[in-house]
């Protein structure tokens, strides 16, 4: 390759894993206001299998060929005109352009500068590009969405998952009461991470073990087993659901709104100034990143797989050797 090109996890079509390949693409130049990073690392997350599928964020993208990819970390090489905020040299880790393309499976990316925060002193890259999409997701629904408050009953579905743990753990720093559910192998680690009391969801219905819940952070959906319209049931008078996977039909408001409960929708957006906070709560050690596995850019395909076949514990993440 020459200084020109780069490697990137492209695909031509839609459908299953093994429609990702490693091909050499124009390496791409930073504009003003923008700068170019050299990925050592790029997060994974249930939106890019699904994309890569054709649902997802693909009616946005359009057809392939594209690449997949919002979450990195790695190290500022080249500034564009006007950047202030960031320097080579500079580590950093960020969700650029959702949920437009950002391309970040691959080996340089380029986006706003402040889209980008300086990465966790405490993480290497592998668990930084583990934290942007699933951190700023819960940050944004737990603190900047539902405002939770000390005291406040907090349900969180899902719980062991990318989104989940961190919420969780956002929630619990806020001082709610945080219920999680998950499969019981996952108890003693969510308790760990902050969780009052976790539900099984194998065994129980958490509506038949919840109640009187202010703050729903549903991260099901209605398309499994109706979680979301189920998740109305615990909530208190005037409680509110955030619905993330799959947003609000018309029949889950026409529900809440005979609950006498509150529901809206949710999707995550790029925010530095959060990372940046979320960096300083890692740094601190009040919040631990999870990651189950790393694969190379080569091994995307079989990344994806992992993913879809549901139960991972924290994040899978894509590692570049440049």
């Amino acid at each position: 390759m020459s200084a020109d090109t780069m490697r990137a996890v492209v695909q031509d079509t839609f459908g299953g894993p093994e429609v990702l390949r490693v091909a050499e693409v124009p390496r791409p130049q930073p504009l003003p206001t923008e700068v170019l990073v050299r990925v050592h690392a790029a997060g994974i997350n249930p939106v890019d299998w699904k994309t890569r599928g054709g649902t997802g964020m693909a009616g946005l993208l359009g057809e392939p060929p594209f690449t997949l990819g919002w979450d990195v970390s790695g190290v500022v090489e080249e500034v564009g005109f006007g950047v202030t905020t960031l320097e080579v040299g500079d580590e950093v880790y960020g969700m650029p352009w959702f949920p437009r393309v950002a391309n970040a499976y691959a080996e340089y990316v380029t986006a706003p500068a402040r889209q980008f925060a300086r990465k966790p002193a405490t993480l290497d890259h592998v668990h930084a590009a583990a934290v942007p999409l699933a951190a700023l997701t819960a940050w944004q629904a737990v603190v900047d969405t539902a405002h939770v408050q000390a005291g406040q009953r907090v349900l969180i579905t899902a719980a062991a998952g990318g989104v989940g743990h961190f919420a969780v753990q956002f929630a619990r720093h806020l001082g709610a009461h945080v219920i999680a559910t998950a499969s019981a192998a996952r108890h003693p680690w969510l308790k760990e991470l902050g969780a009052n009391r976790s539900i099984d969801y194998t065994t129980t219905r958490f509506e038949d073990a919840a109640a009187d819940i202010d703050i729903v952070i549903d991260l099901v959906g209605d398309a499994h087993d109706l979680t979301s319209t189920r998740s109305l049931k615990v909530l208190r008078p005037g409680g509110l659901l955030v619905a993330i996977p799959q947003g609000v039909s018309p029949e889950l408001a026409q529900a809440a709104d005979a609950a006498g409960v509150r529901v809206t929708a949710f999707l995550v957006e790029p925010d530095g100034a959060a990372l940046t906070a979320i960096a300083g709560l890692i740094d601190a050690g009040e919040v631990a990143v999870e990651v189950e596995q790393t694969f190379p850019l080569e091994q995307a395909g079989a990344a994806h797989a992992r993913g879809e076949a549901g139960r991972t514990r924290g994040k899978l993440v894509l590692t570049s050797t440049n």
